[in-house]
């Protein structure tokens, strides 16, 4: 099994999905990277935080606390959602070009007729092939994802526990 030889045969389609494919796995890796280095200095951050909100009265610490913590997640969160598009997207575009790869089969079929099944085999293949494609980008996407806002999720909870026990020592 060539994998070139499939992308090839799925035409455009198959280079846009291998395309997203290197951006979402890039994507995935470097947040990977950059939620471990975040879970392995939540506490070097939130002495971070902590002396920021020393500079605050009192009162207001707890509610700047978790403002802070949540512009924290957001920059943490930033490049998440392409993750999330291309896990969306890419089942889509494997069924456009299940679309085009049938449309192609019946126009093959109507210039030529039904005699010969390699006249519209080309279609078919494409509507597979792309359909897979699809699907092989999509499934990694969205588990990865959900992965990393899981680890996302976890790094926020013990950053806030954190904070509140320092706040109210």
């Amino acid at each position: 099994m060539n994998i070139m030889h499939y992308i090839e045969q799925g035409g455009v389609i198959m280079y846009i999905l291998l395309f997203l494919n290197i951006i979402g796995f890039t994507t995935m890796i470097v947040k990977f990277i950059q939620f471990l280095l975040a879970r392995a200095k939540v506490s070097a951050v939130a002495d971070e935080i902590y002396a920021t909100l020393e500079k605050r009265e009192r009162e207001a610490q707890e509610v700047l606390g978790k403002e802070i913590v949540t512009e924290k997640m957001v920059s943490y969160e930033r490049g998440l959602s392409t993750v999330r598009i291309i896990a969306s997207i890419a089942p889509l575009l494997g069924l456009l070009g299940t679309v085009i790869g049938v449309l192609e089969a019946f126009n093959a079929i109507s210039r030529l007729g039904l005699g010969d099944p390699s006249v519209f085999a080309g279609g078919i293949s494409l509507a597979l092939i792309t359909t897979v494609g699809g699907l092989v980008v999509a499934i990694p996407h969205y588990i990865g994802y959900n992965y990393l806002i899981s680890m996302l999720d976890k790094i926020e909870a013990k950053l806030s526990l954190v904070l509140s026990e320092r706040i109210f020592r």
